[in-house]
């Protein structure tokens, strides 16, 4: 079962909510859809880290693994 998070939001929570809101959402379908953009961003940052750590890897190097 899903645990329920109380929020209070400030004035410019509020501002922020209400600008981002599509059509007839809810204030709760606002902050999901931006906890999965916050989801979405960290995966890109984290793929974006590792493309940079391997970027200098060359797999016509390695040995064929079949």
């Amino acid at each position: 079962m899903a645990a329920t998070i109380t929020f209070r939001p400030s004035a410019d929570d509020e501002r922020i909510i209400d600008r981002a809101r599509h059509g007839d959402e809810n204030t709760t379908d606002v902050i999901r859809r931006a906890l999965r953009l916050l989801d979405r961003e960290e995966w890109l940052q984290q793929a974006r880290s590792d493309a940079d750590r391997l970027r200098d890897e060359d797999l016509n190097n390695e040995p064929e693994a079949w």
